[in-house]
């Protein structure tokens, strides 16, 4: 999974990342975009990472990979 962790961002300028990054992806469905919480920047990076992933497979529903 292809994740892009965005710090210090406002939503506006984050969208603006999002959409640019995504038009210039190939595949943008295999990009995984997560803002930074006050919870996520104590936490290990691996496990962010793993949160993130159980996160994507949920909301990607059955038979996403």
């Amino acid at each position: 999974m292809k994740t892009i962790l965005l710090h210090d961002f406002s939503q506006e300028e984050a969208v603006k990342i999002m959409r640019l990054v995504k038009s210039a992806w190939t595949d943008p469905k295999e990009l995984v975009f997560a803002m930074s919480t006050p919870n996520s920047v104590e936490m290990k990076l691996g496990d962010v990472l793993e949160d993130l992933a159980a996160e994507h497979l949920h909301f990607r529903g059955p038979g996403s990979s």
